[in-house]
């Protein structure tokens, strides 16, 4: 049997592909990052685009969700006479899960395209090719302020969402499940461990990595006009997401079994 004749075969060739080319970009950023000039003015450029224009998303996001599962939490609850144990439920929730993964998701889907499309469009236009015939690296000028723009604002924004989050989900316990704002807030601060904020606030590390080398990868990539710059663009947001959610899975329970260890 002829494998490359597999339907298979043509997908896992190109995640070959996609592992090694990310594989050997993270290697060129992490060389480039302690062995070469560190430009600050195109670092602070990027963290504005990646956090200060990402914030509004970040605000809605995290507001409509606590709102949301404050209130299916509730009514789920109050049948069985559990609506006090919604601030608890909610609080865990979105310091554990929901506040950095779909703060991740979102950032993911706007920044993640912007960094792949920008990327690709300065291939197919040669201007990477010009920064290397001027004796720079692309990795220095284009890549690396990228990925630490992201790496720097992400867990900003998650501990910013973790705050939102919890006020969207304070609004509807007081108006619409009829709990006291004081014992909402009181059960929050209570109830929520460091280890739960830690736990939450450590996942954004890894997942700004998985948002910004993909996506710089993909714009890389690029080779056959401006027709690949949107296949490459759809590929960063498709590719980083999945990886935010699988990435979740495993670390959830690498974090849950650093804990019972200590």
């Amino acid at each position: 049997m002829n494998f490359l004749a597999l339907p298979l075969a043509p997908f896992i060739i190109e995640s070959l592909h996609f592992i090694g080319g990310v594989g050997l970009l993270t290697r060129e950023i992490f060389r480039d990052l302690f062995t070469t000039k560190i430009y600050w003015k195109l670092w602070i450029e990027q963290i504005y685009q990646v956090g200060i224009r990402s914030t509004p998303l970040i605000v809605i996001t995290a507001a409509s969700t606590g709102m949301v599962m404050a209130l299916q939490f509730g009514l789920g609850l109050e049948k069985f006479g559990g609506k006090m144990y919604v601030p608890k439920l909610l609080a865990v929730t979105i310091l554990r899960e929901m506040g950095p993964m779909f703060t991740s998701l979102m950032l993911a889907a706007r920044v993640g395209a912007g960094f792949a499309s920008e990327i690709g469009s300065m291939v197919v236009t040669q201007q990477i090719d010009a920064i290397r015939a001027l004796g720079t690296s692309p990795i220095r000028k284009i890549v690396i302020p990228r990925v630490m723009a992201t790496l720097i604002v992400l867990p900003v924004l998650v501990a910013f969402s973790n705050l939102v989050g919890n006020a969207g989900g304070l609004l509807i316990g007081a108006t619409e499940l009829k709990l006291d704002p004081g014992f909402y807030l009181l059960k929050v601060i209570t109830t929520s461990s460091l280890s739960d904020y830690l736990s939450g606030f450590a996942k954004s590390f890894f997942f700004a990595l998985i948002i910004s080398i993909p996506s710089c990868y993909f714009g890389l990539t690029v080779k056959n006009g401006t027709k690949e710059v949107g296949i490459a663009t759809t590929k960063a947001v498709v590719v980083s997401s999945i990886l935010i959610l699988v990435a979740d899975f495993f670390l959830s329970k690498l974090f849950w079994i650093v804990e019972k260890m200590l």
